[in-house]
This record gives C-alpha cells, structure tokens and sequence, in this order.
C-alpha cells in the first residue's frame, strides 16, 4: 500500500532532497519506523526520546491533524498522504 509523504525542506537532507517520498505503511507508527529504515537518522528528528512525534512537529494524515485522529495508531490506506508541517511560531 504506497502513503505519500510530504518531507519539510528541514528533512529533506535525509532523503536525497525528495520533497516526497512513497512508503508502505499501515499507521503513523508504522510509516516512522519505514522512514527511518529507508532514511536513517530521520526518525530522531521526528519523535523525541520516548519515539512519541515531537511536539513542535505536526503530522496530517490527508488534512486531518492525526492528534485528532488516533495519534501514532492513525491508521492509512493505500493512497493516503501524510504530512510532517513543522509549527511556526513568531510574532
């Protein structure tokens, strides 16, 4: 089942600088451990020490915001797209 993922220029370094990447996964936790088997080092970016999605990072499944979904455990389909936005904050 291929999930589109849009990479933020931020991570691009770790995947040859593609914006967007295809994996085979069934949920969010899934698609984490995917990405850094394919792309060492980009999971550590993703998730802090407990492997929970840092907080400054918002990840989409479609345009759902998967905090309002069922987090990690947010399950995808084939063609689904999940979006990794880091938060901007200014002022």
């Amino acid at each position: 089942m291929a999930i589109t993922v849009l990479i933020p220029t931020p991570l691009q370094k770790f995947t040859n600088n593609e914006a967007k990447v295809e994996v085979d996964s069934g949920n969010i936790t899934e698609l984490i451990e995917t990405l850094e088997s394919n792309f060492p080092g980009i999971k550590q970016r993703i998730c802090d020490e407990s492997g929970a999605p840092r907080r400054f990072l918002n990840i989409y499944a479609n345009t759902e915001d998967i905090r309002f979904l069922d987090g990690v455990n947010t399950e995808l389909k084939d063609g689904d797209e999940v979006s990794i936005v880091p938060a901007v904050a200014g002022g």
